[in-house]
């Protein structure tokens, strides 16, 4: 056992403290006098009040943001390195906002497959089903930029709290008329009513971007945990809504989804003390007018047709109750890898992040050559684990290269480019299902559109420069 060190003070010998060095090196224009050890609190020790001038001579007050307890300083373990969340989830209303924002996202999982299910049992007609909500989300990618504009321009609580209301009361409607069995154009003009949702996994990361603007680091740990809890919505949400609407009547779950919208975006908008302020406005203009955002923006085109089109040839190719399962261990891939993405000390660059999900997405195509529905389930989870990372690192540019008065807006425009993406995906996955040669024909389409977002990604390194302004993905 390693004996104590001794210092000696005025009152005699005593124990040196814990912080001796660091001490030390924070003054050296007096000597350094720690103070004896005794059993009783003395309040005139000038290193432990919490006042006078004493105190950043002798003792620094060591908070979280200490870089010294950051790095393992003397006497201290490495925390933030061990556990970046919670470094990350210790700054005061984080914890709040994060668990708000993640109960207003769960619904945006569940009201695509409760509006399905209840259309298609009322009406008896998948074809209408999925019309209608390719309507809501064609009507969405024209509207979410514009909602995201105004919450950039008026705050997030001024806008995203009648924006949500609006649009919980169309989804309300439009269960309603599903329950009267209303005419067709009915369904139609009534789910565009529910295109006024905003986007708050945006302002969630628009929050992160405010409180971290400092701290790179951590802003990259905050994305990865979006980019999971983005993932755990999608993997969560239409189970829930499949079982409430099968447990119970065809319009629960879209019910369900509508509270859980309304009241998270609410107690998610009363969370002023993270809130950003409203920058003030730059002649910058639209976000698409920012140096290299359109090329980023077809690169998130690409890559969300690669998760349209996985999601649809899968769900061909097992046909079957246990779909839903095998197709869900993609997100669970997705889901760990961002969590342990967020503990990285560096980021990757986006094109190596596409270069590995681009062979990664050769898994799935070889296991269902194989004919084996296990290797299927495992080449899932494996090539799950490259979207994380690369729309952490996609999501990390956007927020690089978007004004800061716009930085809404710029993100809803990337979302609106991927659900673009995944629509396209989704066409090009059910066309090859239905024509494909040989059952495995399906699963070329998300490796192709893969390999097409690296190459966008590649061709844009090789005509942008290599300034700080322009540098490489």
């Amino acid at each position: 056992m390693p004996q104590p060190d001794l210092t000696l003070t005025p009152a005699g010998p005593a124990l040196a403290p814990r912080y001796d060095d660091f001490a030390r090196t924070t003054d050296t224009a007096r000597p350094y006098v720690p103070a004896t050890r005794t059993s009783s609190p003395r309040p005139h020790d000038p290193a432990r009040t919490t006042d006078g001038p004493a105190r950043t001579a002798d003792a620094p007050v060591r908070t979280t943001d200490d870089p010294a307890r950051k790095a393992g300083g003397p006497g201290r373990p490495a925390v933030g390195a061990r556990n970046p969340y919670r470094l990350l989830f210790a700054r005061p209303g984080t914890r709040a906002f994060a668990a708000w924002g993640l109960i207003a996202r769960l619904p945006a999982g569940m009201f695509g497959v409760s509006a399905v299910i209840m259309i298609a049992a009322v009406y008896d007609s998948y074809a209408l089903a999925g019309a209608v909500t390719a309507t809501g989300l064609a009507v969405g990618s024209v509207t979410a930029p514009l909602i995201a504009r105004l919450v950039d321009r008026h705050g997030q609580a001024r806008i995203a709290v009648p924006a949500a209301a609006y649009a919980t009361l169309g989804h309300l409607v439009l269960a309603l008329c599903v329950h009267e069995r209303a005419p067709v154009w009915a369904l139609f003009a009534t789910v565009a009513l529910t295109a006024t949702s905003p986007n708050t996994g945006g302002m969630s990361r628009a929050r992160w971007a405010h409180l971290l603007r400092d701290d790179p680091g951590a802003l990259h740990t905050a994305n990865s945990f979006e980019q999971a809890a983005d993932e755990l919505c999608f993997m969560l949400g239409p189970v829930l809504a499949a079982v409430l609407c099968s447990a119970l009547f065809p319009q629960a779950g879209t019910l369900a989804a509508a509270a859980l919208f309304l009241g998270g975006t609410l107690l998610f908008a009363a969370q002023r003390s993270t809130e950003p302020p409203v920058a003030p406005r730059t002649p910058a203009g639209s976000p698409l007018r920012a140096p290299g955002m359109v090329p980023l923006l077809a690169v998130f085109l690409a890559t969300g047709a690669v998760f349209g089109s996985m999601e649809v040839v899968t769900l061909a190719y097992v046909d079957g109750p246990v779909a839903g399962p095998v197709l869900a261990l993609q997100a669970a891939g997705s889901c760990a890898a961002g969590l342990l993405y967020g503990r990285a000390r560096r980021t990757a660059r986006l094109r190596t992040c596409l270069a590995a999900m681009t062979v990664l997405m050769a898994l799935p195509l070889l296991a269902a050559s194989a004919g084996s529905l296990l290797a299927l389930a495992a080449g899932l989870l494996v090539a799950g684990m490259a979207t994380a990372p690369t729309m952490v690192t996609g999501m990390g540019l956007v927020q690089r290269l978007t004004p800061a008065d716009r930085l809404n807006e710029g993100m809803t425009l990337a979302v609106t480019a991927l659900l673009a993406g995944i629509a396209t995906g989704s066409a090009s996955g059910g066309w090859a299902a239905d024509h494909a040669p040989f059952p495995s024909f399906g699963f070329l389409i998300p490796l192709a559109a893969a390999t097409t977002a690296l190459a966008l990604c590649a061709a844009r390194d090789a005509t942008a420069g290599m300034t700080k302004a322009r540098r490489s993905w």
